[in-house]
């Protein structure tokens, strides 16, 4: 459907609303009165219903994307660089930018459409959406290689601003940075439309959140990336909001095909889902935290094993030894790291099996280079980075909201806290809490004003 000159009229208008504007590296954020933008051809604007924290969120808070070498040869500003047919996201991918400030947080997020701009299609008011990292358009040299979701025409944004290089948000006059393609943690934002995906009506908006971000990419590391078989071995580095995702994933494929009739109430379902797996022999998934209170909830989505690394301190083992006495002294057939540490990483490249070990990096940090043991790369080992978890929106998403809504993935427990917006400094508080996996940001609402110059 084609914006009409109703939707145009009402895209007209400036919006003033709050929002969480980060003002330079850790320092606290700052509930701001911003000014938004209409939306501008081929964007939405939506009206925030949620949004959720993720790790993402603290890297930018810090000062992600930085400059880490080269940087004498890039001037004092923050700098945008444009370049023809695609190669603008192999600039971006590579992080040749500086940190950006101000900038209002947050990437993950589920609203409404409250205006569209010229020439959107598929959209209209009223709409239920989320944002997205990246998009797919379904035509370049990547989206239909269909061995990738790294789309050259819509790639991931880590410039902070809109596709065309500007920025929706301004408070005072002063332009804002957008956290990634857009900015959740506001109560109204603008985002590309080849940046969202609608959300089907029965599904939650605490659970549509996810799916932003967090629980997708987890989820995609071990569907669409390692392609996990039913009987395998996985090992989980983190079992934060991703590293559930990971094991969720996991978990239904050990209970896919033949699996008897389980009573479905919701106090049972659960326990007889894990008994059910296990007669059929269901995969070992081992998770690797040092939070000792994440091993409970883990285990409700099918985890079959616990290492915390504290406790192996006292015996001089190291986790991948840990995992290899697990699985018959070979190791896991798939490792998925989510924290991006370098020492994780290679823990978990460690910890696969000679020959056809695979491991799934998907936690993003600061750290720009990393060091790998040669030797475990010739023994056949594969190491793969992974954006999204592999995830293509257009094309993947919409099956997602299709097993939360049918299939019932256990959604609900991830999301362990709710705050609302003048409340996002306490949110990233609980996140240091060991009982804490994803924080709930709510909104009050909006004012709406007369556009002006």
């Amino acid at each position: 459907m084609s914006s009409t000159p109703e939707m145009a009229g009402k895209a007209s208008q400036i919006i003033t609303c709050k929002a969480a504007v980060c003002w330079g590296p850790e320092e606290p954020l700052k509930v701001e009165e911003i000014q938004v933008e209409p939306p501008r051809a081929s964007e939405l604007r939506v009206r925030m219903i949620c949004a959720s924290t993720c790790h993402t969120d603290i890297l930018c808070w810090n000062g992600f994307p930085a400059v880490s070498s080269g940087a004498d040869l890039l001037p004092e500003e923050p700098v945008l660089v444009f370049v023809m047919e695609g190669l603008t996201s192999l600039v971006i991918f590579h992080g040749f930018l500086q940190a950006l400030f101000p900038r209002v947080m947050g990437h993950e997020g589920v609203g409404v459409v409250e205006s569209v701009g010229e020439g959107v299609t598929g959209f209209k008011e009223g709409d239920t959406v989320i944002p997205t990292v990246l998009g797919e358009c379904g035509e370049c040299p990547n989206c239909v290689s269909n061995k990738t979701n790294l789309c050259f025409k819509h790639p991931v944004l880590l410039h902070g601003l809109m596709p065309d290089g500007t920025s929706r948000m301004s408070v005072r006059g002063q332009p804002l940075y957008h956290l990634i393609n857009c900015s959740t943690f506001s109560e109204y934002m603008v985002v590309d439309a080849s940046f969202a995906v609608k959300v089907p009506p029965r599904l939650q908006p605490e659970h549509a959140t996810l799916f932003s971000c967090g629980f997708a990419t987890g989820f995609g590391a071990v569907w669409k990336e390692a392609k996990l078989e039913e009987g395998s071995t996985a090992a989980v580095f983190g079992l934060g909001g991703v590293g559930m995702g990971v094991r969720v994933y996991a978990h239904i494929m050990s209970i896919c095909a033949n699996v008897p009739k389980i009573d479905e109430s919701p106090t049972t379902q659960w326990v007889q889902a894990i008994a059910a797996a296990k007669s059929l022999g269901a995969a070992k998934i081992i998770g690797v935290d040092v939070k000792e209170t994440r091993r409970e909830k883990a285990v409700e989505l099918g985890m079959t094993d616990f290492i915390n690394p504290k406790e192996l301190d006292g015996d001089g083992k190291t986790t991948p030894e840990a995992i290899k006495e697990m699985t018959g002294g070979l190791g896991v057939d798939y490792s998925i790291e989510c924290s991006g540490a370098a020492p994780l990483v290679n823990q978990a490249f460690q910890a696969t099996v000679p020959g056809k070990g695979v491991t799934i990096v998907v936690g993003a940090s600061n750290e720009v280079a990393i060091s790998i043991n040669l030797l475990e790369l010739i023994i056949g080992k594969m190491l793969k980075g992974s954006l999204y978890g592999g995830i293509k929106p257009q094309t993947d998403i919409p099956v997602l909201f299709d097993k939360c809504i049918n299939e019932g993935l256990p959604l609900d427990g991830l999301v362990t806290h709710e705050v609302g917006l003048g409340d996002v400094n306490h949110a990233y508080e609980l996140l240091k809490l060991p009982e804490c996996l994803k924080v709930l940001i709510t909104f009050d609402g909006a004012k709406e004003y007369p556009s002006r110059p």
